[in-house]
């Protein structure tokens, strides 16, 4: 007879080495003053990606006896991303409140720049920016990093559950006990 897996157990560790790669990326980029780099935002993206594609492998091949459909591989990235962002969202708000409470003014003068070097008229620029202050509050960014954080690994888990799933026989492969 098999055991059925508790999805949300088995891929605890998994939200965890996830966010502690996004926490070291992101301090990473902190110490070298890159953190509004976009294209080292598209190399964190791809990073997680692969790191990602991994942890869904390891359930898989842990905890699926080497078998797994693209619905279950689906819904262990989901899980695997709701822990890392549940974490995720706790480290961002004490890097913005307690290690550097002056970064959400630098990532505000940092929008505006860009903006200004696009050829954005100043009117436009000054209601992006006052929109910003207000969705910038630590505690709504949070919400937003949340959902944000869900929404990519969603898309990612979709991606990554394509290459992933193994199906076989169960009643061949499954190993006795």
């Amino acid at each position: 007879m098999e055991q059925k897996v508790n999805v949300w157990k088995a891929n605890l560790t998994n939200g965890l080495i996830l966010a502690l790669a996004g926490i070291t990326i992101s301090l990473l980029m902190y110490f070298l003053n890159l953190l509004f780099n976009q294209t080292l935002g598209y190399v964190t993206m791809l990073i997680q990606i692969v790191v990602l594609f991994f942890l869904v492998k390891s359930y898989r091949d842990t905890f699926t006896y080497g078998h797994i459909t693209y619905g279950q591989a689906l819904g262990a990235g989901i899980v695997i991303n709701i822990y890392s962002a549940l974490i995720m969202i706790l480290f961002t708000y004490i890097l913005y409140t307690v290690i550097d409470p002056g970064l959400t003014a630098k990532k505000l003068a940092f929008l505006e720049e860009m903006m200004l070097k696009k050829g954005t008229p100043q009117a436009s620029v000054d209601v992006f920016m006052k929109m910003q202050e207000k969705l910038s509050k630590p505690l709504i960014s949070s919400i937003i990093n949340l959902f944000s954080f869900i929404l990519m690994g969603t898309i990612y888990s979709l991606i990554i559950g394509i290459f992933v799933k193994k199906e076989g026989n169960p009643l061949i492969d499954t190993p006795a006990n």
